[in-house]
């Protein structure tokens, strides 16, 4: 080979070493390129999951934003603020009891068990209106929601008939239905309908469900609830008439036996 040849193949051999350096160093930034590009979106991404989760767990629940809410759907057969005013009894009737109750409450169900039908004749009878306050301070022992929630479907049996409402009530309080002050089975809309169907109002009523699974008076129950705290009410049940609390002869306790209850009643109706 001549020395020409030589230098010029030589020559060759460098300029193909010099393209493939740069074609390796092309491939090198485009690698850093797309590692740097792919490390940026799984930033983002995960910063945009802990913003997002973040939002969520600042996102205010179902009962607080109907806490919350200024716009109240009030079943009918209600008066006053958002609907909170709840009497069911005779125009005719001069009194009234007021009855604090919340549906979970152990000791409401058995009022309503042993004392209930009474309560339920006397109102037919025109004895007395009954004026319900419904409250949902269980829940906040256990954070619940079955207080809230079976008082948003007492709402609904309202908007039925006050019949409906009564007989409702006395379903969810009854010794089949009502659950464990422990068990929050009433936070169950499937449950909720289930008692309901033994109510003849409300079996198969569509328009009922519908308002349950919706939870149409949801907002109604939480501000019941609030009118429930404002009373200073201390605990279920409580009973007064005309602002005087009603109780078991000797005790500072709702009467328990029909015995209790007729006769401070009785003396309530004097007073």
């Amino acid at each position: 080979m001549s020395k020409r040849n030589s230098q010029a193949h030589k020559s060759a051999a460098r300029e193909r070493l010099r393209e493939e350096r740069e074609r390796q160093a092309r491939k090198d930034r485009t690698r850093k390129q797309i590692i740097v590009g792919v490390s940026v979106v799984a930033v983002l991404a995960i910063a945009g999951a802990v913003s997002y989760g973040v939002m969520q767990l600042n996102k205010p629940s179902a009962w607080e934003a109907a806490a919350d809410a200024k716009n109240v759907t009030a079943p009918k057969n209600t008066s006053g603020d958002d609907g909170t005013t709840v009497v069911i009894g005779k125009s005719s009737a001069k009194k009234t009891l007021e009855l604090y109750e919340d549906s979970r409450c152990p000791i409401c169900a058995t009022f309503e068990q042993t004392v209930g039908e009474t309560v339920a004749k006397d109102v037919e009878a025109g004895k007395y209106k009954i004026k319900y306050v419904g409250a949902t301070f269980i829940d906040n022992s256990d954070s619940g929601e079955g207080s809230k929630n079976a008082l948003s479907a007492l709402g609904a049996a309202l908007d039925v008939s006050p019949e409906a409402f009564l007989d409702y009530k006395a379903a969810l309080y009854s010794a089949k239905y009502h659950p464990e002050e422990t068990s929050d089975k009433f936070a169950e809309d499937d449950y909720l309908i289930e008692v309901a169907d033994t109510v003849d109002a409300l079996k198969g009523n569509a328009a009922f469900r519908k308002a349950v699974e919706d939870g149409t008076y949801d907002a109604w129950a939480m501000k019941m609830s609030k009118a429930f705290d404002k009373s200073g009410v201390q605990g279920t049940p409580t009973l007064k008439m005309d602002g005087e609390t009603v109780t078991a002869e000797g005790s500072k306790n709702a009467p328990m036996t029909v015995a209790e209850f007729d006769a401070a009643i009785t003396k309530a109706l004097k007073g």
